[in-house]
């Protein structure tokens, strides 16, 4: 059994070395969703360092495109948890009366 295995080693030649990944030429590029989780996350532990650094990641639109959908994944996930609408949920984050 071994020698036929070593035949075939044989003919088929010897496993090609692991190339290494080239090294990245710049930094990282971060998508709107992780600037914007960053940033909240940021804005919640009143990290301005942080808010500032997720800031440069994307565009002042694309950001403000991620916050807006964190946002109403988050009142979802509260109203689905809470089992209320997510009109009361968001209501009840800002402090406002129910409708």
């Amino acid at each position: 059994m071994f020698d036929r295995l070593s035949g075939i080693r044989a003919r088929i030649g010897r496993r090609p070395e692991k190339i290494p990944a080239p090294a990245p030429t710049r930094s990282r590029q971060h998508n709107l969703f992780e600037a914007a989780a960053t940033y909240v996350a940021g804005r919640a532990e009143d990290d301005q360092d942080r808010m500032e650094e997720a800031g440069g990641w994307v565009s002042p639109e694309a950001l403000s495109f991620g916050v807006d959908e964190l946002a109403c994944r988050a009142v979802i996930a509260l109203a689905r948890e809470r089992g209320e609408s997510p009109g009361t949920v968001a209501r009840s984050l800002l402090g406002l009366p129910a409708a």
